[in-house]
C-alpha cells in the first residue's frame, strides 16, 4: 500500500504496491509513487492564494480557476492511464496506449472551442477531459471508461474501438492513427472557408478552426508531409486554411528517438507554415504560448504549427517494458520531467492547495476512474456480427431511390444546359465520356453543395475532357484544380464532407489511387463504423480506370487492380460500360452519399470513354440516349443482354461487356449457341442473389474479368455461383495475367481479348 494520506481509509482500493526502484519495477507504479512523494516532500515557498481571475503565479497568463480545472483534467487523464494498466491484465480494459506526459494538451482544449473540429493524436486524454467542460452534463471519466472497456454503451464508437471522439464536442474519432488524419484535418479547414464562397451553411461557426494533433515521430510520415506541403501551397496563394497543427514532441516514437532539436529545425522556418512553440510541461508558462498560436490561427486563417513540448512516461503502451531497452538512469531522467510534478509544484507554490488537499484530489480522481471502469465492465458489449457491422454500410433503399430519382430542379437544369432544346435527353445518342459529363452537369445543378475537383479537371476538362465545361458553368468555387497529390485530393474530400458538402473528387488514373488508398480505407470508409454512425463523410470518388488503351501508357494507365477497392469494408464500387448506365449510376451514388453518408467509388473505363461503335466501324451501336433526370438505377442492379439465351452465360463488367457481345457473335456462328451477357455494373457489394439467379438457367458459364487471375472480381462471382447452388454447372474464367501491363501491343498479351473468350467457350463444349 502507498503511504497514507489524511484520508487513510480511502487508500484501501489502491492496487499498486510500493517497493524499491529496481530494474524490473513497473514504471507505472514508479510514476504514481513519484507524484505522491513529490507532494509529501515539497518544501517550496508558498504565495498568497490568488482569486479566480488572478494569475496562478506572478507573470502567468493562466488564472487560478483555469489552473485548477486544467489540473483536474490532467489528473483525470493520468488516472485513466493508471487504471488501464491495472485492469488490462484482468480483461476489463482493452487499450493501454496512454497520455502520460502529454497532459499539457489540455491547454489546447481550453483555449479552443468545442465547435472547432478536432482530429486527435491517441495521447489526448488531457485534451478530452478539458474539452468535456465545454458542455454541461458530460462526464469524461465515464465516457472514457466505456471506451476502454469496449462497451456497447460507449458514446464514441459503440464499443468498436478505443477512440477519442465525441459528436457533441466535435471530436471526430481516430483510432491508433499515425498521420493519416492530417489531410482530412486540413481539408476540413479549407472547407470551412470554402463554404462562404459557395453559400453553404456550415454546421459550426464561420470562424472555427480545425485542430490536428500528432507526435514528433509521426511528423516525418509521408502523409503528414503532404498535409504540411498542401497547407503551405494554399497559404502561398493567400487562400485561407485555418488549421492548427499541434505537434506533441515527446522526443521518441515507440523506441526510436527523435534527434534533438529536429522539430524546431524542420518547421520553425518553413515558409507559409506559421510556427509557435509552447512548453506543454508547464501550465503556468505554456498557457500564453498556446494562446498566441490559437489566436493567430483563428485571426489570420493561416495554417499554424504549434510545437508543444511534452514527454512520455510509462512507455508507449502497457506492453512496452522500457526497462528492457532503456537504462534506469535514462528512465529516472524522463520521469523527472513528468508535467504532473510541475503542476503539483504550481498548485502548492500558488497556495491554491495544501499538500493534503492535493493528495486528496489525486486519490479521489483515482477512485473515480476505477469506479467508472468497474461500472463500464458490467455494461453490455457487442455480441453479434449484426451489431458490429450496423454502422458500417447503412442503406435505406426507398429513401435512396427517392433521392436518386428526385427531379425538382428543372429551372436550374434549363439554366445549366442553355434551354429546353439543349437538354441532354433531347439530343442524339452519345458515347460514355459525353454522358458522364452531362450527368455531372446535372448533379451539380441538383446539389448546390456538390464540389468537383482534382488534377486538370477545371479549364482543361480532365485528361479525357470528361469534365469539359463544368468549370465555366459552375465557376472555380465549385469546380477546381488541385495540386498533384492524390492523398490531399481525398483528404480535401473528407474535409468537405465533414462540413456537410457533397464532394466529387477525381483520381486521374486507378494506379494513382494506390498512392492514397489509406485515405479511403483507413479514414473515409471507417468513420461511420468507428463513430457508431454519428459522423459520416459522404463522397463519390471518380476514377479513370482499367485497361485496353491500345498500348498507351503501360501499367500506370492500364491498371486493372480493382481488388484494393473491393477489399475496403463499406465502400460502394460501381463500373459502367455505357453512357446511359453511367448517368443513372452516378445519380444513385450521389443519393447513397446524400442519404446514407456512403463513401463511393465510380470506375470509368478509359478505353470506352470515346467508343461509339460495337461491331463495325460506324455502326454507332455503343452510343445511347441520355436518361431523363428522374431515372436511376438500384444498387446491385445488373443489365442482361439476350435474356432468353442459356447455352452460355457470360458474367462481366466494364470493358468486358462490349468485348463479350462481340465474342458472342462468333460463338453463335461457330457453336450455334445462344449467348447471354450479364453486365454486373456493381462490383462492391456484388449482388450475389442476382448472379445466382442468372446462373441457375445457364448450361455453361464463363466469367470474363480483366482483373488479374489471382486478384480480381471473378473469384467473387464464382463464389456467388457456387454458394447459390450452381456449382455443378461447367465454368471457365477468362482473366488478366498476374503481371503488370506492358507498353504498346504487348499489353494485349496480358489483358483478355475476344479470341480468349471464344477459345474458352470452345473449351466448354461437351
Amino acid at each position: 500500500m502507498p503511504p497514507a494520506t489524511t484520508d487513510e481509509s480511502a487508500m484501501t482500493a489502491i492496487p499498486f504496491a510500493i517497493s524499491s526502484r529496481h530494474k524490473g519495477f513497473n514504471r507505472a507504479e514508479v510514476v504514481d509513487q513519484n507524484f505522491i512523494e513529490f507532494v509529501q516532500l515539497w518544501r517550496g515557498d508558498v504565495h498568497a492564494a490568488p482569486r479566480d481571475g488572478e494569475a496562478v503565479l506572478p507573470g502567468s497568463a493562466l488564472d487560478a480557476r483555469g489552473f485548477r480545472e486544467l489540473l483536474e483534467s490532467q489528473l483525470i487523464s493520468r488516472h485513466l492511464d493508471l487504471m488501464a494498466r491495472v485492469l488490462r491484465v484482468q480483461n476489463k480494459v482493452f487499450y493501454t496506449i496512454g497520455s502520460s506526459g502529454h497532459e499539457g494538451n489540455a491547454m489546447v482544449a481550453r483555449l479552443t472551442r468545442h465547435t472547432d473540429p478536432a482530429f486527435l493524436h491517441y495521447r489526448s486524454g488531457g485534451f478530452m477531459a478539458e474539452r468535456f467542460r465545454k458542455l454541461p452534463g458530460m462526464d469524461p471519466v465515464m465516457d472514457s471508461a466505456l471506451s476502454f472497456a469496449a462497451s456497447k454503451d460507449d458514446p464514441a464508437s459503440g464499443g468498436r474501438h478505443k477512440v477519442w471522439g465525441s459528436k457533441p464536442l466535435w471530436v471526430l474519432p481516430q483510432t491508433s492513427t499515425i498521420a493519416s488524419h492530417l489531410p482530412k484535418a486540413l481539408g476540413t479547414a479549407v472547407a470551412i472557408e470554402q463554404a462562404r464562397r459557395i453559400g453553404h451553411q456550415l454546421p459550426i461557426p464561420d470562424d472555427s478552426i480545425a485542430i490536428c494533433s500528432f507526435g514528433d515521430a509521426s511528423s516525418n510520415h509521408a502523409t503528414a508531409q503532404t498535409a504540411f506541403n498542401t497547407a503551405a501551397w494554399t497559404a502561398y496563394q493567400k487562400l485561407p486554411a485555418p488549421v492548427l497543427f499541434v505537434c506533441e514532441d515527446n522526443g521518441i516514437g515507440i523506441s526510436v528517438k527523435t534527434p534533438s532539436g529536429w522539430i524546431a529545425a524542420n518547421y520553425q522556418h518553413r515558409a507559409n507554415l506559421d510556427y509557435f512553440f509552447a512548453n506543454g510541461l508547464d501550465l503556468a508558462e505554456g498557457y500564453a504560448q498556446v494562446q498566441r498560436a490559437v489566436e493567430h490561427c483563428r485571426g489570420t486563417r493561416r495554417p499554424t504549427f504549434l510545437h508543444l513540448k511534452t514527454t512520455r512516461v510509462m512507455g508507449h503502451a502497457g506492453t512496452d517494458f522500457e526497462i528492457e531497452w532503456r537504462s534506469i538512469e535514462e528512465l529516472f531522467a524522463v520521469e523527472a520531467t513528468d508535467p504532473l510534478l510541475r503542476s503539483a509544484g504550481i498548485a502548492l507554490a500558488s497556495g491554491l492547495y495544501s499538500k493534503d488537499e492535493l493528495l486528496n484530489l489525486y486519490e479521489a480522481t483515482r477512485r473515480r476512474c476505477f469506479a467508472a471502469a468497474e461500472d463500464a465492465d458490467s455494461r453490455h458489449r457487442l455480441t453479434s456480427l449484426e451489431d458490429v457491422m450496423a454502422p458500417l454500410a447503412p442503406y435505406t433503399p426507398a429513401a435512396v431511390k427517392a433521392e436518386a430519382t428526385r427531379a425538382d430542379y428543372a429551372e436550374k437544369r434549363l439554366a445549366v444546359f442553355g434551354g429546353e432544346a439543349k437538354l441532354p435527353e433531347k439530343l442524339p445518342p452519345r458515347h460514355l465520356a459525353i454522358q458522364i459529363g452531362q450527368a455531372l452537369h446535372d448533379l451539380l445543378a441538383k446539389y448546390p453543395e456538390a464540389l468537383l475537383f482534382g488534377e486538370d479537371v477545371a479549364q482543361k476538362g480532365g485528361v479525357y475532357t470528361v469534365t469539359k465545361g463544368l468549370n465555366k458553368t459552375f465557376k472555380g468555387s465549385r469546380v477546381f484544380n488541385t495540386l498533384l497529390d492524390e492523398t490531399m485530393i481525398l483528404g480535401l474530400a473528407q474535409g468537405y464532407a465533414n462540413m456537410g458538402m457533397l464532394p466529387l473528387p477525381e483520381i486521374q488514373y486507378l494506379a494513382y489511387f494506390h498512392n492514397a488508398c489509406d485515405q479511403i480505407r483507413g479514414e473515409a470508409a471507417s468513420l461511420q463504423f468507428f463513430s457508431n454512425g454519428q459522423y459520416r463523410n459522404p463522397m463519390v470518388m471518380r476514377v479513370a480506370s482499367l485497361g485496353y488503351q491500345k498500348g498507351f501508357g503501360g501499367h500506370f494507365h492500364n491498371d486493372n487492380s480493382i481488388t484494393a477497392l473491393r477489399d475496403i469494408p463499406g465502400l460502394v464500387v460501381g463500373c459502367p460500360s455505357r453512357g446511359d448506365d453511367a448517368a443513372m449510376m452516378l445519380r444513385t451514388l450521389m443519393a447513397l452519399a446524400k442519404v446514407d453518408g456512403r463513401v463511393c467509388a465510380f470506375l470509368e473505363p478509359i478505353a470506352l470513354y470515346m467508343t461509339k461503335d460495337l461491331y463495325e466501324a460506324g455502326d454507332g451501336q455503343w452510343q445511347f440516349d441520355y436518361p431523363a433526370p428522374d431515372q436511376a438505377m438500384t444498387l446491385g442492379e445488373g443489365r442482361v443482354y439476350n435474356d432468353a439465351a442459356n447455352d452460355l452465360v457470360v458474367f462481366t463488367f466494364g470493358n468486358g461487356v462490349p468485348m463479350a457481345l462481340r465474342a458472342a457473335r462468333t460463338i453463335e456462328a461457330e457453336l450455334k449457341w445462344k449467348v447471354r451477357v450479364v453486365d454486373l455494373r456493381w462490383l462492391a457489394p456484388l449482388n450475389d442473389a442476382f448472379i445466382a439467379a442468372q446462373a441457375k438457367t445457364a448450361k455453361r458459364i464463363l466469367v470474363l474479368d480483366e482483373g488479374r487471375k489471382s486478384a480480381g472480381v471473378g473469384e467473387g462471382v464464382i463464389t456467388a455461383i457456387v454458394e447459390g447452388g450452381c456449382g455443378a454447372t461447367p465454368i471457365k474464367r477468362v482473366v488478366g495475367a498476374d503481371t503488370f501491363t506492358p507498353l504498346a501491343g504487348a499489353a494485349l498479351l496480358v489483358l483478355p481479348g475476344e479470341a480468349d473468350v471464344v477459345a474458352a467457350a470452345h473449351a466448354l463444349v461437351g
